[in-house]
């Protein structure tokens, strides 16, 4: 996946000294004052709703409107008709700007901006490294304010840091409209070539399985928050205030912004996650790009497993990355014996980040199941409450199951010797990866 850019061998061993130890957040009382709730509480809705809100402080917004995007495609016309409708303010936030997708959707922000309307981009240094400054700069004399999250390189007035990046995929217009998930604005959306029987697989030969959500309504300014809270850390130039958000409701869901943001303290994705899987009484299926749990989230998935929650991962079979795959099947061995359904999806290169529990608490984010998302990353998700968008959620992941290869724990003990000892090499830095 081009996510995971290949780094030189200078780069790794500044990284490796950027890095330092690797700290995860606490997450042992989150869990525990959780557990003690549940002992009380009947209404599992409505104990997760609490309990989300008491670990971030943000409350859950009534009045919204939510549709899933199941693939790139949809997210991009769904982008598309969202800065179209724009009448105040755009602001748009992603990891890759690449050259090809980047230079379309700048076309799209210029023309909103000739029309008078504010357009603010903030893109990942690291992540759009193949982006020509020609494009930022056409961008910037048409007036849009463009910030670049940590540059690459010395002397940009920030701290240099490999590894803190900026993970998030986000649109918010006037106030009112928010879209985000796992797509980045890249050309490999366009990429419809499937893998042909009896040839090797060739990841960038395979289309894109990932999926966001578009919000509606007085939830969005929560989003907006997250958004201007990256500028101003970023030093980026004043912004003036936002339009106000709808004050007639959108739709019935209720819905909450939550941030990643490690150099601040704010693992609030990663707790918050722990808590619901913690709360689960019936089902935990989760979708990931990239797989490489932290010991806090194999005890929480191997736990519920063991008291009876039926716990589905679909995992990527394909990626442009080896060792990612190889961290994580590292863990499998043990998931399974604890009673884990895994799956590998086949045909596409997986970069979903979905969760649905119970059938009833879902998430779709930036924000992968992995080290580098809890510890290094910006990272964003929306969690709604709503029980229609949980079905929507639970027939996708249907769908990703059956295109997938379920992994037998019998086969899979028995695999080579030569599999084993790669697992365990990518292990031993998935904190990194």
């Amino acid at each position: 996946m081009r996510k995971r850019r290949p780094l030189a061998p200078s780069l790794v061993a500044l990284a490796l000294a950027l890095a330092g130890c690797a700290q995860l957040p606490a997450v042992d009382a989150d869990i525990a004052a959780a557990a003690r709730a549940d002992a009380y509480s009947s209404n599992t809705l409505d104990l997760m709703r609490r309990q989300e809100e008491r670990i971030t402080h943000t409350p859950f917004v009534g009045g919204n409107a939510v549709t899933l995007l199941t693939d790139g495609q949809q997210t991009y016309a769904a982008l598309r008709a969202a800065i179209a409708g724009a009448r105040r303010r755009i602001d748009m936030e992603s990891y890759e700007f690449d050259p090809v997708e980047g230079a379309r959707f700048g076309d799209l922000l210029l023309a909103k901006r000739a029309e008078g309307v504010e357009v603010n981009l903030i893109f990942d240094s690291f992540g759009s490294l193949d982006t020509p400054a020609s494009l930022i700069e056409r961008l910037r004399q048409g007036g849009v304010r463009v910030l670049e999250y940590h540059p690459v390189g010395f002397f940009t007035g920030l701290p240099l840091d490999l590894n803190r990046r900026d993970h998030r995929k986000l649109l918010v217009v006037d106030n009112a409209i928010a879209i985000t998930g796992g797509v980045n604005i890249n050309q490999v959306y366009d990429i419809r070539r499937q893998k042909r029987r009896g040839q090797p697989v060739d990841p960038t030969k395979l289309a894109w399985r990932d999926t966001d959500v578009r919000i509606e309504g007085p939830v969005v300014a929560q989003f907006e928050q997250i958004f201007e809270q990256t500028w101003q850390g970023q030093h980026g130039p004043t912004l003036p205030p936002p339009p106000p958000p709808p004050a007639a409701p959108r739709g019935d869901a209720l819905v909450q912004a939550i941030d990643g943001t490690p150099s601040q303290h704010r693992t609030l994705i990663y707790r918050t996650l722990l808590m619901a899987i913690s709360l689960a009484r019936t089902s935990i299926h989760l979708t990931t790009g990239y797989f490489a749990p932290t010991p806090d989230l194999d005890r929480a998935l191997e736990a519920a497993a063991r008291r009876g929650v039926d716990v589905e991962i679909v995992v990527p079979a394909h990626s442009s990355s080896a060792t990612v795959i190889a961290a994580g099947r590292a863990h499998y061995a043990a998931l399974m014996k604890a009673g884990v359904k895994i799956y590998e999806r086949r045909a596409v290169v997986l970069h979903a980040k979905t969760a649905v529990i119970d059938h009833l608490w879902a998430t779709v984010g930036s924000a992968n199941l992995d080290w580098r998302s809890v510890i290094y990353n910006n990272e964003i998700n929306a969690v709604i409450l709503d029980r229609a968008f949980a079905q929507r959620m639970e027939a996708l992941f249907s769908d990703d199951v059956a295109a997938s290869r379920p992994i037998d724990p019998q086969t899979w003990a028995h695999r080579s010797l030569l599999e084993r000892l790669e697992e365990e090499s990518a292990r031993a830095i998935e904190f990194l990866l």
